[in-house]
């Protein structure tokens, strides 16, 4: 496992602390996270909320929604992930530590068909970015509230 690797993890587990906080203290919602890589196969909690931090999104505007990655640049083939991995998520949350966004990810699934919005792809990750004006509009909620 690279340095590299090892300081996106922390940084991840980091932010899913974060918004389990926001979670309980703003909707009464407790997660019940997975830790082996057997649960972790069918969705990161029991109750079906997939978490991303998206360190960027503050200097581009846009937030990354993942739908295929690999794990070595080398290998050609992409396996689907983020909103089409095949696992119990049924909410997807996703921002910074001043906003977080919550999408249903059906929503998620079929704004990327609609074509709506850009496509990107790098040497393991191929997603599209969600323009923070979208985010605001479609999201279920955003936290903290706003007061």
């Amino acid at each position: 496992m690279t340095e590299y690797y090892k300081e996106k993890l922390e940084q991840g587990l980091r932010f899913q602390d974060h918004v389990t906080e926001l979670l309980i203290k703003e909707l009464g919602i407790s997660l019940s996270t997975y830790s082996s890589r057997e649960w972790q196969l069918r969705g990161e909690n029991k109750q079906g909320i997939e978490i991303k931090f998206d360190d960027k999104h503050k200097e581009t505007g846009n937030f990354y929604i993942e739908i295929k990655e690999k794990s070595d640049p080398a290998n050609p083939a992409y396996a689907n992930s983020g909103i089409y991995r095949k696992d119990n998520t049924w909410l997807y949350i996703i921002g910074d530590y001043d906003r977080v966004y919550v999408f249903g990810k059906t929503f998620l699934q079929n704004l990327h068909k609609s074509g709506k919005c850009r496509e990107v792809k790098t040497s393991t990750s191929i997603g599209f970015l969600l323009p923070q004006e979208m985010a605001d509009r479609y999201s279920l909620k955003k936290l903290p509230e706003e007061s």
